[in-house]
């Protein structure tokens, strides 16, 4: 399908507003319940770089701000900086954590694919989902469906700690 008939679709403004050519998606938060335990997956299991945290005592939450950045010498040392380079920055991941739920066992937040459904997903891209999925089952992560799986087979999921689901492609064709 032709771009044309993209911008030409029922509600779409097909020349955005010039005052809209700064913007940049920045950022997705999710809810975590321990955030050592996520930072642990989105770090080892994924390659993020957390490259800002802000601890809001009084409020009794804390943010980390995430990146998949190739080159971390691009990021800035000092903390000002850092935190401006960061919202300048596309497809930025925020954990967000409210103190003590942690503590709590029985604790969940909603995945948003069980009924109401409502969030769906991340999605990483990797160069090779193959080989990417043959890494995850060896580090024991959770898949919410395999390759193999169904009648998408170029595309995995896999769920973080706190069971939201992480969809796994190659942005190259996938012969498989």
């Amino acid at each position: 399908m032709p771009l044309s008939d993209l911008t030409s679709l029922p509600g779409v403004t097909a020349t955005p507003d010039a005052a809209t050519r700064g913007y940049v998606f920045n950022h997705t938060m999710i809810r975590v319940r321990d955030l050592d335990v996520s930072l642990d997956f989105y770090t080892r299991v994924l390659g993020f770089t957390p490259v800002y945290k802000s601890v809001f005592a009084e409020a009794a939450f804390t943010i980390v701000y995430l990146v998949l950045v190739g080159d971390q010498g691009v990021i800035p040392d000092d903390d000002d900086a850092r935190k401006e380079w960061v919202l300048r920055q596309p497809g930025v991941l925020e954990l967000t954590h409210n103190h003590g739920t942690e503590n709590d066992p029985s604790f969940a937040y909603h995945n948003g694919n069980s009924e109401p459904r409502g969030f769906g997903h991340l999605c990483v891209s990797v160069p090779d989902v193959e080989a990417a999925c043959a890494r995850f089952e060896a580090l024991g992560v959770t898949f919410q469906k395999r390759l193999s799986d169904g009648r998408m087979r170029h595309i995995a999921f896999i769920r973080d700690p706190d069971q939201y689901w992480i969809e796994i492609l190659q942005p190259t064709p996938f012969a498989a």
